[in-house]
């Protein structure tokens, strides 16, 4: 039991690692795109950490978390991309009818 403890500590260990270098990317990236991806990279390994975080603590209640935090991260990311490239969130743009 103790070795299926240590290998989910070492799991949150390394994801925590991971979101360091995605939150450095994110600081130093030259575009905006590279800014972007890693900040989506840090919401993945967020829910990632969520996850092995449940399962340490004996909580599965927090993979609800996790989904949640997953689905506000995908939604996040495609109204940004969305606001670059169309520059506005709430219009249609020009190929779209009313």
């Amino acid at each position: 039991m103790i070795d299926g403890s240590l290998m989910y500590l070492a799991a949150a260990l390394a994801v925590l690692v991971t979101m360091f270098m995605a939150i450095l990317r994110a600081l130093l990236g030259p575009t905006v795109f590279d800014r972007i991806l890693a900040v989506n990279m840090f919401g993945t390994k967020t829910v990632l950490l969520i996850s092995v975080l449940g399962f340490l603590t004996g909580r599965p209640d927090f993979l609800d978390i996790a989904l949640v935090y997953a689905l506000i991260n995908f939604v996040g990311i495609i109204a940004v991309l969305k606001f670059l490239k169309f520059g506005d969130l709430g219009h249609p743009s020009a190929g779209e009818n009313d």
